[in-house]
């Protein structure tokens, strides 16, 4: 008796879990994340999710750089990415950024960038933005404190196929303002 009555459970179950596997592959999300999705980018959890982009001819300017409405949408979160550059104009800093993906190195302490792909985003950093830096634009493995001016310098300094290299780890505030970037560790 109790057997009769673990059959239509089961079935029913396995439909269910079928109509989920189903809905979560038919989203249009890659890897079947929703768009609401970020990354979390803490440096303690290797995970990397990527942030939604302007397509070129989405609102992209002709250089192939994603328009502000882009930065916007990454107002109060966090974010992953890789930073192509920096600069400063009239006492304010700004990045090119994309966003990317970063997973635990096999061996060492330390993290592996996946590039992402796409155009890049120019985002405005706040005027009392947090700057940590670790090896390779640091001088050490454990992240210090550094200005925004020296982080465009050290960034600048570097050739452009070792910036593709390197993964940072950004907080936005509530207008798109980045108020926190950290580089990760990288040997």
């Amino acid at each position: 008796m109790r057997r009769s009555h673990r059959r239509p459970a089961l079935r029913c179950l396995a439909t269910l879990a079928f109509s989920l596997v189903a809905l979560t592959g038919c989203s249009g999300e890659s890897g079947g994340q929703a768009a609401a999705t970020s990354s979390s980018a803490t440096p303690s959890a290797p995970a990397g999710g990527t942030a939604p982009t302007t397509a070129p001819g989405d609102g992209a300017d002709p250089a192939g750089t994603a328009s502000p409405a882009t930065a916007a949408s990454w107002a109060g979160t966090k974010q992953f990415v890789q930073i192509d550059d920096a600069r400063t104009s009239d006492g304010r800093t700004y990045l090119l950024v994309r966003p990317a993906q970063k997973k635990a190195h096999p061996q060492f302490e330390a993290w592996v960038i996946v590039p992402g792909e796409g155009p890049y985003t120019e985002v405005r950093m706040a005027d009392d933005a947090t700057v940590l830096l670790s090896v390779p634009l640091g001088d050490g493995k454990h992240p210090a404190s550094y200005s925004q001016a020296e982080f465009v310098s050290r960034l600048t300094a570097q050739p452009s196929p070792a910036r593709s290299r390197l993964g940072y780890d950004l907080s936005f505030d509530g207008q798109g303002q980045v108020t926190r970037l950290q580089s990760l560790y990288t040997p």
